[in-house]
């Protein structure tokens, strides 16, 4: 895996045409400033989100509306499922940042809502005081090693990103995501690709459901609504990578990130 990861990390060097410079928090903070960011391919990416609102209008927002009827304990539930879920590619990504702590917690939560938590349906480990999480992927380990984030660009179906954690995504086919290892790479009599993708399309959902009235009135209220997504996308991923603690007003859940992760 590290040797994998590695490459991914020259790859990527290679294509935002930026040099490692150490973690510097300033550093870190000016690289992925959304006003440093530029859209290189913007006539490429507006009809790219122009298909997604398509696909969301015909199949995610009906969904999410579905969803959103049930009660408020499931929804809970589902979404404490994901979480714990995501922890499989949040604790190597500690690691890799040199968070050891933060792993140890995140390993801890793991375990203790896995098995006492019914495969993450309950938040037992927030009741014995290890309720710090915060979700971490390799793009966000690559910007605070430096790499910088190249262009913004947006994905099919997957929405807003960039060239760097565009790139990053592909670690967790290469080894880095034990959730894809043991459903799809691996064949076990357990899981089956059915199971990861069924994840995904859940994480989706019940994303949408919980930003649905936030999103609704952002694109109400925007003159443009593909500038105001790239904007919000850009600050909350800005803060994901410093870990800071504030929020964006036009979001109602702190989970703003590409379905891939």
């Amino acid at each position: 895996m590290m040797r994998r990861f590695t490459i991914l990390l020259v790859t990527t060097f290679a294509l935002t045409f930026n040099a490692v410079a150490g973690t510097d928090g300033e550093l870190i903070l000016k690289k992925n400033q959304p006003s440093e960011i530029k859209d290189c391919s913007e006539k490429f990416n507006r009809a790219t989100f122009a298909f997604n609102q398509a696909l969301d209008g015909a199949i995610i927002k009906p969904l999410a509306s579905a969803y959103n009827i049930l009660p408020t304990s499931i929804r809970t539930g589902v979404g404490n499922s994901m979480d714990n879920l995501s922890n499989l590619v949040t604790i190597p990504n500690n690691i890799l940042q040199g968070d050891l702590k933060k792993a140890g917690v995140n390993t801890g939560r793991l375990i203790i809502n896995t098995t006492l938590g019914i495969f993450g349906i309950f938040d037992v480990a927030e009741l014995m005081g290890l309720s710090e999480y915060e979700k971490e992927d390799y793009g966000q380990t690559l910007a605070k090693h430096g790499v910088g984030p190249g262009c913004y660009i947006v994905l099919p179906i997957l929405g807003p990103s960039t060239t760097r954690d565009a790139i990053s995504s592909v670690a967790n086919f290469m080894g880095g995501d034990p959730w894809y290892n043991v459903s799809i790479k691996n064949d076990t009599q357990y899981f089956s690709d059915i199971d990861y993708y069924a994840s995904k399309v859940t994480t989706g959902v019940d994303f949408r459901a919980k930003n649905y009235d936030a999103i609704e009135n952002l694109e109400e209220n925007s003159l443009d609504f593909y500038a105001s997504v790239k904007s919000l996308y850009l600050q909350d991923r800005q803060q994901k990578i410093l870990n800071t603690k504030k929020t964006i007003n036009t979001q109602n859940d702190s989970d703003w990130e590409e379905l891939d992760n």
